[in-house]
C-alpha cells in the first residue's frame, strides 16, 4: 500500500511510485522488487517487430532457387518464362541439388540465439542491473550470428573453386546453389541484428530505471540531511518564526548554510562513488593465489628493505657512500 510522510514543515514526500524506498533497507527492497517486476513484464514475443524484415527475406529466399522447392516447385524456371515468354529451358540442364531448408535452419537458429540471450539478459539484470551487462551479452551473440553467417559464404566460395576442377555438373549442380543460398543467408544474419538490440533496450530501460530510483534515493538523503543541518543550527525553531536576528547571527546563519550545502555535496559524491566502486568490485575477477604470493613476496622484500635501514652498520655504509659522492 502506497503511504505519504510528512515533513516538520507540513510537504509532503509523494512515494506512491517509491513505497518505503527512504526507510532502512527501502532502497534495496524497492529495487528488487522493481527490477523483478519489469523484467516479467518483458516477453520474448517482443522480438516479433524488429524480426518482420529478416522473417520476409526468408520468404522470399524461396523464390531465389535453382532447383525445386516445396509448394512453389520450379520457382526459378517458372519466373523465368513469366519474364521471357520465349524462353525455353535447355533439354540437358543440369538438375541442381535442393539448399531450399538451409536458410530455413539458420534463421531457427538465430530465433534460438536470441532466446538464450533473453534468459542471459534476465538472470543477469537481477542481479547486477548495469549497462555492462547488457552490451556484453548483447555483443557476444551477435558476434555469433554474424560469424555463423559470414562463415557459410566463405565455405561456399571454397566449394566452388574445389568444383571447377570437379566439372560442371558438380560446379552447377553442388557449389552454386550452396553459394546462392549462404549468400542469402548473410542477409538474414545482418537484417536478423535489429531483434537482438531491440532486446538490449528494452533491459537497458530497467537499467536506466533503477538508476533514476538511485538518484532519487540519494538526492532525498542529500535533502533530508540538509533539513536536520538547518533544524540543528535554528534550535529546532521553523525558519520564519525565529526571534530577531542579528546582522551577525545571519552572517554566522549564512555560513553554516554553505557549509552545510557543501556538506551535502560530499555526501552524495561519496555515496555514488561508493556504489560504483562496490559495483565494479562485483564485476572484477577474484584475485588469484599466485598473485597473493607474489604480494607476500613484495611485502617481505619491502620489510626486509626497511629493517636493514634501521641497522647501525647500514647507516653508517650509507654515511660512508655519501661523503665519497659528494668529494667527488
Amino acid at each position: 500500500m502506497s503511504k505519504t510522510i510528512m515533513t516538520n514543515e507540513g510537504v509532503d514526500i509523494n512515494q506512491t511510485k517509491y513505497p518505503d524506498i527512504y526507510v532502512k533497507d527501502g532502497l534495496e527492497e524497492e529495487l528488487e522488487r522493481y527490477t523483478r517486476t519489469a523484467i516479467g513484464d518483458i516477453k520474448f514475443n517482443l522480438i516479433i517487430k524488429p524480426a518482420v524484415i529478416s522473417f520476409l527475406a526468408l520468404i522470399a529466399s524461396f523464390f531465389m532457387d535453382l532447383s525445386a522447392v516445396p509448394l512453389l516447385g520450379d520457382i526459378t524456371i517458372k519466373i523465368a518464362r513469366a519474364l521471357f515468354p520465349a524462353w525455353q529451358p535447355s533439354a540437358g540442364m543440369i538438375s541442381p541439388y535442393s539448399f531450399w531448408w538451409l536458410p530455413v535452419i539458420i534463421y531457427s537458429l538465430f530465433i534460438f540465439l536470441s532466446y538464450l540471450a533473453y534468459n542471459k539478459l534476465k538472470l543477469e539484470i537481477l542481479r547486477t542491473p548495469v549497462s555492462e551487462t547488457i552490451d556484453r551479452i548483447i555483443s557476444s551473440y551477435t558476434s555469433v550470428i554474424d560469424s555463423i553467417s559470414t562463415a557459410l559464404p566463405l565455405i561456399g566460395a571454397a566449394l566452388l573453386l574445389i568444383s571447377i576442377q570437379l566439372g560442371e555438373e558438380v560446379f552447377l549442380g553442388l557449389s552454386v546453389p550452396f553459394e546462392v543460398k549462404a549468400l542469402i543467408v548473410l542477409a538474414l544474419g545482418k537484417l536478423f541484428e535489429p531483434v537482438l538490440d531491440q532486446l538490449g533496450v528494452e533491459f537497458q530501460n530497467v537499467v536506466n530505471h533503477v538508476s533514476d530510483i538511485k538518484e532519487r534515493y540519494f538526492s532525498r538523503i542529500q535533502i533530508e540531511n540538509s533539513k536536520n543541518l538547518l533544524k540543528q543550527i535554528s534550535g529546532g525553531t521553523p525558519l520564519g518564526k525565529s526571534a530577531d536576528f542579528s546582522i551577525k547571527d545571519l552572517e554566522n546563519y549564512k555560513n553554516l548554510l554553505e557549509q552545510s550545502l557543501h556538506l551535502s555535496e560530499l555526501i552524495h559524491k561519496n555515496f555514488s562513488s561508493i556504489h560504483s566502486v562496490i559495483e565494479r568490485l562485483n564485476q572484477t575477477q577474484s584475485i588469484s593465489t599466485e598473485k597473493i604470493e607474489q604480494l607476500k613476496l613484495l611485502a617481505n622484500s619491502i620489510t626486509q628493505a626497511s629493517n636493514s635501514l634501521g641497522d647501525e652498520k647500514t647507516l653508517l655504509g650509507l654515511k660512508h657512500l655519501e661523503s665519497i659522492v659528494v668529494k667527488k
